[in-house]
């Protein structure tokens, strides 16, 4: 037996392991699987060179609960440990073994799955538990060894008396720390952080129903046996090749990853590198709502096939977190700053890389089946229209195949827009102008009125496009969007009408002047045009450029140009050439002129969605008085 003081820099580590190292106790769990789970690869790569004369056979990780005597158990069939090693890899609290193993054996060991990412390992127990302990055999023909600490610098090494290789930890539980004795909380950390283990994880025992012996009758139970209740898979479908993997098998692994989610997801991409970065993973398009926040933090960060986190800003592009699935590299660094992963050359490629697989995958399904890519397209839109506003390399490669969908459900690339809307445009000089509605019913009847015209009207309506519009705009050449509802079409219905006013200009005077002191409110600008005599008697439209910056108020953008609260402002357009227009213009009785007009203020009012309060109620009353 020997006895002597841990080899470490600060008088005492454990104080430190316990309030700084870790800012999450539950994750020792993870740290000593993890170590396990090493030892078990490692074992695997020795024998399979040779370097090892033992058989590696079909080894498991075990986690065992002693509720009564407050200890957890956390047992390995490795490669184990000699007293040197215990001395070597304990004591002198070596980060990890494995980085000078894949250093030893770097040839073939990278592939072997070895984690070794995880801080300070074996010393995290020490979290959760006042005394540890460790009984190890090696594979090696050696004595085992036990090793003890009670949380201070002081431990003890002696001869163990394991007879089979392995590590097993004994964890003599803190008495702040008795929730990791309860069955459930192990349970719930073993699937959160060790779902996916490479190696086999036991925790228990479970009944499993055997087939019927032969002859046996119809009312005789099926014998039954208890066998080891293993709580992970360690061969997820991230791991293998995706020509190995169906349709099917993607879409059981989706269900694996989210057991409470039931609509099943539009499509996968599968990741797949090794230079000049290792990751794999597979990403899912869900069926997304215009919420974009409650979307986030639904991708699963591994190394290693070991959980890591599900918060993957810094290393997924923003616009793509919204997505599901699992990325595991060994590349990643870990509990570092957002800033500083942004700042990582390595989490910069990764990010890239995974910008254009995405881009990739979108741009195929496109080719591939474009009246199915075009079905999906709402419940996908969000995340390519974020995607072409944040990443301007992504929006260079949706620009072929991003849809603009019409109000009749028509889709166009924008290069099919642009030669739609030239073929139909006459002036050929001017802009190519894009009518767009917002929102299908409440635009109804400028919708309408645009198309009788033959316009064209696109339906954008996500939370978003604004913005995009705008980027749009700045990187097309002599192209601009226009609301339907917008003043832009005011100048387009005079080139379209091209008509002569059936008003002399004393009437039109007279008639402003009427408009005028009638309606009240100074946000109309009201202007007299000649317009084909079955059009809306009275139209309200809105300045496009005071709409935007509303717009770009309300989803935040309007606080970077220092405007504050941007004033209502909106153009009347009276029809001259309307029949009710000329009964206003002659109607005598003041009162009557009144009523007139404000009735037919309000119906376009009504129309652009902008009468409510009292001024609804109000006409509701005079609408019912003129109907007696």
């Amino acid at each position: 037996m020997s006895q002597g003081k841990i080899n470490v820099s600060v008088e005492n580590i454990f104080p430190l392991i316990k309030k700084f190292l870790y800012s999450d106790h539950e994750i020792f769990l993870r740290e000593l699987i993890s170590n396990g789970t090493d030892a078990t690869l490692k074992l695997k790569h020795l024998t399979s060179i040779g370097e090892a004369k033992v058989e590696y056979g079909n080894p498991k990780i075990e986690i065992k609960v002693d509720k009564e005597g407050k200890k957890l158990h956390i047992i390995d069939q490795g490669l184990g440990m000699t007293a040197d090693e215990v001395e070597k890899y304990i004591n002198q609290v070596a980060f990890s073994g494995a980085e000078e193993f894949l250093n030893k054996y770097e040839d073939g060991a990278k592939e072997s799955g070895i984690i070794g990412h995880f801080g300070l390992g074996f010393y995290s127990a020490f979290m959760v538990a006042e005394k540890v302990e460790i009984i190890t055999k090696s594979f090696k023909d050696e004595p085992a060894a036990h090793w003890s600490c009670d949380g201070s610098p002081n431990f003890t090494l002696e001869e163990g008396k394991k007879e089979d290789r392995g590590t097993e930890i004994i964890l003599h539980i803190a008495e702040d720390s008795t929730e990791f004795l309860e069955e459930s909380r192990i349970t719930e950390l073993l699937n959160k952080y060790n779902k996916f283990m490479p190696i086999p994880i036991k925790f228990g025992t479970k009944t499993e129903t055997l087939p019927k012996p032969e002859g046996a009758k119809e009312e005789d139970e099926a014998p039954t046996q208890e066998v080891d209740n293993i709580i992970n898979n360690p061969n997820p479908a991230w791991t293998k090749q995706p020509a190995d993997l169906n349709e099917e098998d993607y879409k059981g692994f989706y269900r694996e990853l989210y057991p409470m989610q039931f609509e099943e997801p539009l499509f996968n991409i599968h990741l797949n590198v090794d230079y000049p970065f290792n990751l794999t993973g597979i990403l899912y398009f869900p069926k997304l709502t215009n919420d974009l926040n409650v979307q986030k933090d639904k991708i699963q960060l591994y190394q290693n096939q070991v959980f890591v986190t599900d918060n993957v800003e810094g290393i997924v592009p923003e616009f793509l977190t919204m997505l599901r699935g699992v990325i595991d590299s060994p590349d990643i660094p870990l509990n570092v700053s957002r800033s500083y992963l942004q700042a990582d050359g390595a989490v910069k490629k990764i990010s890239s890389y995974i910008t254009r697989k995405v881009a990739d995958k979108l741009s195929s399904l496109f080719k591939n089946n474009r009246e199915d890519f075009e079905a999906k397209w709402n419940d996908i839109k969000i995340v390519i229209e974020y995607g072409m506003l944040s990443e301007d390399k992504f929006f260079d490669k949706a620009d072929k195949f991003a849809l603009y969908p019409t109000v009749d459900g028509s889709f166009y690339t924008f290069e099919e827009l642009q030669e739609k809307i030239k073929a139909n445009q006459t002036d050929k000089e001017d802009k190519l102008v894009i009518l767009y509605a917002s929102d299908k019913e409440a635009q109804h009847s400028y919708i309408e009125a645009a198309k009788t015209k033959g316009y064209e009207v696109l339906l954008m309506d996500s939370p978003i496009i604004g913005h995009l519009m705008q980027k749009l705009e700045g990187s097309k050449e002599n192209i601009t969007f226009v609301r339907v509802d917008s003043d832009h079409i005011d100048n387009l219905i005079k080139k379209e009408e091209n008509q002569i006013s059936k008003l002399s200009d004393e009437e039109k005077e007279t008639l402003k002047t009427d408009l005028e002191k009638t309606i009240e409110n100074k946000s109309y600008t009201i202007q007299l045009e000649a317009m084909d005599s079955s059009a809306s008697p009275f139209i309200i439209t809105e300045p496009e450029f005071m709409r935007r910056m509303k717009e770009m108020q309300q989803t935040g953008g309007g606080g970077m140009f220092g405007m504050g609260n941007m004033p209502e402002m909106y153009n009347l357009i009276v029809n001259t050439n309307h029949e009710l227009v000329s009964e206003i213009l002659n109607t005598k009785t003041a009162k009557k002129k009144e009523r007139l007009i404000n009735q037919s203020l309000d119906l376009a009012k009504l129309s652009k969605g902008l009468l409510k309060g009292a001024e609804l109620t109000e006409f509701i009353k005079r609408s019912y008085d003129m109907v007696k």
